[in-house]
């Protein structure tokens, strides 16, 4: 059964619309999941208006419930009513209650297990006061990691939406361990990677020149980068973030944790504009293109899809991938404890493959190895 995938439809006057029906319309999407768009039909069919005359013959299948969504169709619940005033390109009251309105319907379809993964098409900040990242830590509990995606480009910020003045204060010690902790997680459970490879960006500029630009890299910055290798987590800095971009530097590692938002968010949109906005750190898989609302181009057909295309893409990978890992996991060998020769106690994996007599499943084909097993 393919995965269902809940698309809010995100701020009315903006692009949202737009880049998902594009990206619905043009590409795979339907042979690996059946998407769910939460919305109104009559809204979306003021931006089809707008857009090319493929488009104009679009058939929506309305339903009530995720669980009526029909495979090759696109499947619409409605959140709100028919006649919401649709202002294209202008933030407005009854947008921002819209877009709330089809995110928490969405939500709740998650949390009872209807929906599978969710797709977030942008909204206004206002709608949210903030943004979705924060909004959805605190639907499904824990810590959030927002993270910027782009093939094998990955970049995590320690601060989101944080306001410039109010950085430094929150770059703590715990903060970045914390956040590395995440990071280091979902490399691995979301992406696969076994032992992933973490750069740190530095605060100040010259990674804070030996303390002549700053002294956050000497006592906050790298203590954290060595209690989190302490605890196994591969991570490396701090790095001047000026030249680290440019110079190709980040290509060799799997992901890059920035201190904050413009730090991480430039040069990674530098490199590429059709990125995925992933929030690591939930129990749910929610993806977003990574743009906003686009109001200076709503209703222009001049959206580019590919962005959210990859958000839907990457949804469905990381729902696998999630699968697998959890799979192999389920199950680990239990541990044994022996001593050290100094009376300290060394956990170890118990090997099944090895006795006192040497490996068991030679069968005594490789001679005195196999000697004590006939």
């Amino acid at each position: 059964m393919k995965p269902i995938v809940a698309i809010t439809a995100g701020d009315t006057n903006g692009v949202g619309y737009e880049v998902i029906i594009k990206a619905l319309l043009n590409g795979y999407v339907f042979e690996i999941m059946r998407p769910v768009v939460y919305g109104n039909a009559a809204v979306a069919k003021h931006h089809i208006q707008t857009l090319s005359e493929d488009y104009r013959n679009i058939t929506w299948n309305i339903i009530d419930t995720p669980e009526q969504a029909k495979d090759g169709r696109l499947n619409l619940i409605s959140c709100y009513t028919d006649n919401l005033p649709v202002a294209l390109g202008s933030a407005s009251p009854e947008a921002n209650k819209a877009a709330k309105a089809s995110l928490e319907r969405a939500c709740r379809d998650l949390k009872a297990g209807k929906v599978q993964a969710l797709v977030t098409a942008p909204i206004n900040k206002e709608a949210l006061h903030g943004g979705h990242t924060e909004w959805l830590a605190e639907q499904f509990g824990g810590e959030q990691l927002m993270m910027l995606c782009a093939g094998n480009l990955r970049v995590a910020l320690v601060c989101n939406h944080v306001a410039l003045a109010d950085i430094p204060a929150q770059i703590t010690e715990e903060r970045i361990i914390a956040k590395l902790t995440l990071l280091n997680r979902s490399l691995k459970r979301d992406f696969g990677l076994e032992k992933p490879r973490i750069a740190v960006m530095a605060l100040n500029p010259h990674a804070g020149d030996a303390g002549l630009l700053g002294k956050e890299e000497e006592t906050i910055i790298m203590p954290a980068i060595a209690k989190a290798n302490e605890q196994g987590i591969w991570a490396f800095g701090p790095y001047a973030a000026d030249g680290f971009f440019g110079s190709g530097r980040f290509t060799h590692f799997d992901a890059v944790l920035a201190m904050y938002h413009d730090q991480g968010l430039i040069p990674f949109k530098t490199l590429d504009m059709t990125g995925v906005n992933y929030t690591a750190g939930l129990s749910i898989v929610r993806t977003s293109p990574d743009h906003g609302t686009g109001y200076d181009i709503a209703g222009k057909n001049q959206a580019d899809e590919r962005s959210m295309r990859n958000a839907l893409f990457m949804a469905i990978d990381v729902l696998r991938q999630r699968e697998e890992y959890d799979a192999l996991t389920a199950n680990p060998l239990p541990f044994i404890v022996r001593g050290d020769g100094e009376g300290k106690p060394r956990r170890e994996f118990i090997d099944f493959k090895t006795t006192t007599g040497g490996n068991r499943f030679n069968n005594g084909a490789n001679g005195e190895n196999g000697a004590n097993d006939k």
